[in-house]
């Protein structure tokens, strides 16, 4: 006659599961694949990867990064194209949108020691969104996003940003 475990976490689950280090009875759902064997989850001490684990002074360092360039663009290509320095043909504004959101988002990596992930990705945007409303207040009507030209420059903007902290 065989006896009948039952796992630690979830006490109606039969099992025949055990944890490799520490013998505890564990089911399908509390079982966690290690190089080394099957583990509870107190054994196997997930973690999250440390590109991924971004704190508070991560977060500070990446926004203060993003706003001081995308802003510091944003300003001096406003600046510029009032002055008549640089030309903004269609495919100009794109092209300076894109080269906005790239650069915005390899500040906030060097920033934050090239952390990765979701909150540094919406830092990235923010900042690169008021660096595009900087540009756009100091040369109004001149790299809106209207029509489908601007929209398409300003969603390729976003996915450079989005390909380089993902």
């Amino acid at each position: 006659m065989t006896m009948v475990t039952y796992c630690t976490n979830h006490k109606s689950t039969e099992t025949g599961l055990r944890c490799g280090k520490c013998d505890k009875p564990i089911c399908g759902r509390c079982v966690v694949f290690t190089p080394v064997g099957t583990r509870c989850r107190e054994c196997a001490r997930l973690t999250r990867i440390p590109t991924y684990n971004v704190g508070a002074a991560y977060f500070a360092r990446g926004l203060a990064a993003g706003m001081a360039v995308a802003l510091g663009i944003g300003v001096l290509g406003g600046y510029l194209l009032k002055a008549g320095v640089l030309p903004v043909p269609y495919l100009f504004g794109p092209l300076m949108l894109a080269g906005i959101g790239y650069v915005t988002a390899e500040a906030v990596s060097l920033a934050t020691n090239r952390k990765r992930g979701p909150i540094l990705l919406a830092v990235a945007v923010t900042s690169f969104i008021a660096g595009y409303l900087a540009l756009e207040i100091l040369t109004p009507g001149t790299l809106v996003v209207a029509g489908l030209w601007g929209i398409a420059a300003f969603i390729v903007a976003i996915a450079v940003i989005v390909g380089r902290l993902r």
